[in-house]
């Protein structure tokens, strides 16, 4: 019992000594109230309020420029130069030497007209053309030979023959112009009179080539 009877004794001093201490901090706990219902009632402390939500002034300081240099003066403006100097060349102007005693005779002799000039030559008188037929050699050309056939059936007639004659005499082509009645007698005689030379047509003394007729009779002697 004399242990429990001192600690309930140091617990109530204890008590006592923290029971100022208690008091002194509901006292502040009071003083606070009664300082902000003031606040509210005066409006201090809503000027309290604004002066804390003022925004804060802020300044940018601008940095210092170095001040600008003046700019270089402009380059100095050169006249041009003067154009080259051409020395004109020297003319020697040559005066015309002055005609002196430019008739030397007069006389009252009319001078001999030249005769005019010859009327041009009439133009020779056009002509036609001068044409020669080939003409045959007669020593070159072979008689024709009777074919065995006709002469049996006693075929005769008279045949002409065109013959085209070259620049060199030569038959280069014949032809029937009229047939002896007798297709025998007028191919043999084709053959036989195509191997002839011929002296070849002119014109106007000019060799060309030139068709030529013979005529050939068959007759049974």
């Amino acid at each position: 019992m004399n242990g429990v009877g001192e600690i309930d004794l140091i617990k109530y001093a204890q008590q006592q000594r923290a029971t100022p201490r208690k008091l002194g901090g509901f006292a502040v706990v009071i003083l606070l109230h009664v300082l902000m219902v003031y606040g509210l009632v005066t409006g201090s402390a809503h000027r309290v309020v604004e002066a804390v939500r003022q925004p804060l002034m802020t300044k940018i300081i601008q940095e210092v420029k170095p001040p600008d240099q003046p700019p270089p003066p402009p380059p100095p403006k050169l006249a041009p130069p003067p154009p080259p100097y051409i020395p004109l060349p020297e003319i020697q102007v040559r005066q015309a030497p002055t005609a002196t005693n430019a008739i030397t005779q007069v006389t009252n002799t009319k001078p001999v007209e030249a005769p005019p000039p010859a009327p041009p030559a009439p133009p020779a008188p056009k002509h036609d053309p001068v044409h020669v037929a080939p003409v045959a050699s007669a020593s070159s050309c072979q008689k024709p030979e009777y074919p065995s056939i006709s002469r049996r059936m006693e075929e005769t007639g008279t045949v002409v023959l065109s013959l085209l004659i070259d620049l060199d005499g030569k038959v280069i082509d014949s032809k029937v112009s009229q047939s002896s009645g007798h297709n025998r007698l007028d191919e043999a005689a084709r053959q036989a009179l195509s191997l002839c030379n011929f002296k070849p047509g002119t014109v106007d003394g000019k060799p060309e080539q030139a068709w030529a007729q013979i005529r050939y009779t068959w007759t049974l002697n």
